[in-house]
């Protein structure tokens, strides 16, 4: 597998992140999986986790060939990687019909156009089951507050590759998943200035402590 620098930076605190969040046996959507990294190593880790990849055309065929090559016992017990399905959050009749108790997505947000935000979180709505949770991470700043230098340059450095681009505003994103029916839980900080932003389709409640 082709490895992502930037996946390999997070998927430590990731993983202990999800630990802590998902339910036991849980069903998770992936949104942008890319080379299937994260799929890959949270798949090997975390028993009972059945792991929904997804990835535009563009990019599916190298998803599905990068998952293809892991063999079962790359896996965790009782762990599945079903085959990648293809996912544009702005295309209304590619959200699956099932339903997951979480959807997950990394390093997403400032990638696409913030039009698709407010698709993405009702497709999200859409797809959980009642208090399923969605975990947002990435660089994130509230009113234009950047957390860090480092985040401003990137901001700046993704819109001078694209317009569309750029990091996004957590407030913002927060008050737009409120007005589709996502209820914000958790802001949580995460190595080299990243966070990732918590929220559930409902009363949520766990066995497990919150982190």
């Amino acid at each position: 597998m082709v490895l992502s620098p930037a996946c390999e930076r997070n998927k430590q605190p990731l993983l202990a992140l999800l630990q802590a969040w998902l339910p036991e046996r849980a069903r998770v959507l992936e949104i942008g999986s890319g080379n299937g990294q994260h799929a890959a190593y949270f798949g090997a880790n975390i028993p009972a986790l059945t792991w929904q990849a997804s990835e535009r055309q563009e990019g599916l065929a190298i998803l599905r060939g990068q998952l293809a090559g892991l063999a079962r016992q790359e896996l965790a017990p009782a762990a599945e990687l079903p085959t990648a399905i293809r996912l544009d959050v702005t295309e209304a009749e590619q959200w699956p019909n099932g339903r997951f108790d979480a959807v997950f997505s990394a390093n997403t947000c400032h990638i696409m156009p913030a039009l698709a935000l407010p698709q993405l979180l009702a497709g999200v709505h859409q797809v959980l089951e009642p208090g399923g949770l969605l975990l947002l991470y990435g660089p994130f700043h509230d009113g234009g507050v950047h957390t860090a230098a480092s985040n401003l340059s990137f901001d700046a450095h993704l819109r001078s590759l694209d317009p569309a681009m750029g990091v996004r505003d957590a407030l913002e994103l927060k008050q737009q998943a409120l007005a589709v029916g996502l209820e914000p839980l958790d802001d949580v900080a995460m190595p080299t200035n990243n966070r990732t932003l918590i929220f559930s389709s409902g009363p949520w409640q766990s066995s497990r402590m919150l982190p």
